[in-house]
């Protein structure tokens, strides 16, 4: 996890911190304390688990991504009953932290994005699905919107990833688009806005964006409605 997520996620939590102060313990000895502007990255993990675990005041995770989801699919059957003849009609969706959970590998790493690592867990194909984004890949079924799946993944990842997303209930998509292997001179928000465009001059009109950072979500085309999950574990720009 890079320095500045932590300390974003940090600054969403509110954590208290020490002020520069002389305390007393209890041999009546005076102790002289930093002011400790940046929140302990110890308690910061500690509450990142109570979070997921919904074991805290902050919120629950499960609770908040349902409550995301229901609202997507809302949207998705009200534009599904209006979508006029001939209409091409799509949803897209990114992977990490929308389609598939990745919070079993995080939790081998102590919270750590380890980018080497990553590439053996994705390759192992046994993230579980986030089943309310499950539940909204079938409505889009139910209601013939094409599915578009847009990845952050390189293509080396191709076969891991059509595999984990086909044993976790995920079938029927209309596209898979992963970032090229030698593209590393965009930003996320600038290849998945590109991507989008591919869809668009498809002739599909994309009428909903899930995704769990707002890179996911930026740029042109937009969808009609977008929708951000929660994921305070790590952030990509």
């Amino acid at each position: 996890m890079k320095p500045f997520a932590q300390l974003l996620i940090a600054s969403v939590f509110c954590l208290p911190y020490a002020p520069l102060a002389a305390q007393h313990d209890s041999s009546n000895a005076s102790v002289v304390l930093p002011p400790e502007r940046v929140p302990n990255l110890g308690k910061i993990k500690q509450l990142l688990k109570a979070y997921h675990d919904c074991t805290c005041k902050c919120g629950c995770y499960a609770r908040e991504i349902n409550e995301q989801a229901r609202r997507a699919i809302a949207y998705l059957e009200k534009r599904g009953a209006a979508q006029k003849p001939g209409e091409k009609l799509a949803l897209v969706l990114d992977i990490d932290e929308t389609s598939l959970s990745n919070y079993s590998f995080y939790e081998t790493t102590d919270m750590g994005r380890i980018p080497n690592l990553f590439t053996k867990w994705a390759q192992s194909a046994q993230a579980p699905a986030i089943e309310s984004t499950v539940r909204l890949f079938q409505k889009a079924r139910q209601l013939h919107v094409a599915v578009f799946f847009i990845s952050g993944r390189q293509e080396v990842l191709r076969a891991a990833t059509e595999q984990n997303l086909q044993t976790q209930g995920y079938a029927g998509w209309s596209d898979l688009i992963l970032r090229p292997n030698e593209d590393k001179g965009r930003s996320v928000a600038e290849f998945k806005s590109s991507a989008r465009r591919r869809i668009a001059d498809q002739g599909y009109r994309i009428v909903l964006n899930v995704g769990d950072q707002l890179s996911d979500l930026s740029g042109e085309p937009a969808a009609e409605l977008s929708v951000k999950l929660p994921n305070p574990f790590y952030f990509i720009q």
